[in-house]
């Protein structure tokens, strides 16, 4: 009989400065087969246009936050990060390996990053139990049965489900709550660096979301982790993110430190996502929509800057020339004309000033 190999525990390659997960021109394009939607499109081909060329970095330890509008492609972006789906151009360098590289394959990648998805059901086999389904990625992975199971026990009682009240239960006996530490523990089973956390706690009331909040903090402290947190709730990105990261239309529009982008955000979308925030004061109420219109079509986007039809700063350039995405201050990044020297946007200079000494 054949021994089982168990894949060795991955280290930091590159030490606290590297990034963990460096984003190049990623890329990827839906393309539409129904020969009558040709007129949309002034490129040819048409496509949805779901992650248009994004880069970023993932630093080691951190929970980059990310945000946007429905259809912005944030959930895209995570499938893309985890590989599930396939790039059409750009690169994704973990801890300075290529992923999909020789030396760094796929099988070896995702073992190192891991996902929760929003619906805590289907992301669970039914007719698996539960230590079944948190002990079957390290199976996979060559982890002997009784080890992999005890692991499994050991992250149930971690995330706060007694082993011996639910190992044996199916996914159906559950509630959303217990089913999502399910999903967490899972996440963790193969022990990763890389941690993707899309809508995961956008389905749980607010008693439960603010515990597995807690939950999340603690597991990140304890394993080591770094957390890539997708939501719409900006008041929970606010609470648990380093950085965030704010996409719009396929592309990123800005990046930095949380405080900073919730204090002084640069770019006119970002301002109007968080004057969207309801207030808890009686007497702020919005009189006005923060903004106005729908996102343009993600197949035939807007020339220029994207964000220009529903711009209330938007000036003739902004619907000729795209921004592009720069450092504006020390740790954070931009895409707007009126950030961007020789622009040809013509804008006061001491307001600029201000909005970058708030930075």
């Amino acid at each position: 009989m054949s021994k089982v190999v168990t894949a060795p525990e991955p280290v930091d390659l590159g030490g606290p400065a590297q990034p963990l997960l460096m984003v190049r021109g990623l890329k990827k394009h839906f393309p539409l087969k129904h020969k009558g939607l040709g007129f949309l499109s002034r490129r040819g081909k048409p496509a949805v246009r779901a992650v248009d060329g994004i880069s970023f970095d993932i630093l080691k330890g951190e929970t980059l936050g990310v945000v946007g509008e429905s259809g912005c492609g944030k959930s895209t972006t995570a499938r893309l990060l985890m590989q599930l789906t396939q790039q059409d151009a750009g690169e994704l360098v973990f801890d300075g390996l290529g992923v999909g590289s020789a030396a760094l394959p796929l099988r070896d990648f995702r073992r190192q990053t891991q996902m929760v998805f929003q619906d805590s059901y289907s992301s669970l086999n039914p007719r698996m139990t539960i230590e079944e389904s948190i002990a079957f990625a390290p199976a996979v992975h060559g982890v002997p049965r009784r080890e992999a199971l005890q692991r499994a026990h050991g992250l149930l009682a971690r995330v706060g489900l007694e082993p011996a009240r639910f190992a044996g239960r199916y996914p159906h006996e559950l509630s959303g709550g217990q089913r999502q530490r399910v999903n967490i523990a899972r996440a963790l089973a193969l022990r990763p660096r890389l941690v993707i956390l899309d809508e995961a706690v956008s389905a749980l009331d607010k008693s439960v979301e603010a515990q597995v909040l807690n939950l999340l903090q603690e597991l990140k402290q304890e394993f080591n982790l770094t957390y890539v947190f997708i939501s719409h709730d900006l008041n929970v990105v606010r609470y648990i993110s380093d950085r965030v990261l704010v996409m719009y239309l396929g592309q990123v529009v800005e990046v930095g430190p949380a405080e900073q982008v919730f204090e002084s955000p640069l770019h006119p979308y970002t301002q109007a996502l968080l004057r969207s925030i309801p207030s808890t004061n009686p007497l702020e109420r919005t009189r006005e929509a923060p903004l106005s219109g729908d996102p343009p079509n993600p197949i035939d986007p807007p020339a220029g800057c994207r964000f220009h039809p529903r711009c209330a700063l938007a000036q003739p350039v902004c619907a000729q020339v795209p921004p592009r995405f720069a450092q504006v201050a020390h740790g954070r990044q931009v895409a707007c004309l009126r950030h961007e020297p020789q622009s040809g946007y013509v804008a006061a200079p001491a307001q600029l000033s201000q909005e970058v000494c708030h930075a």
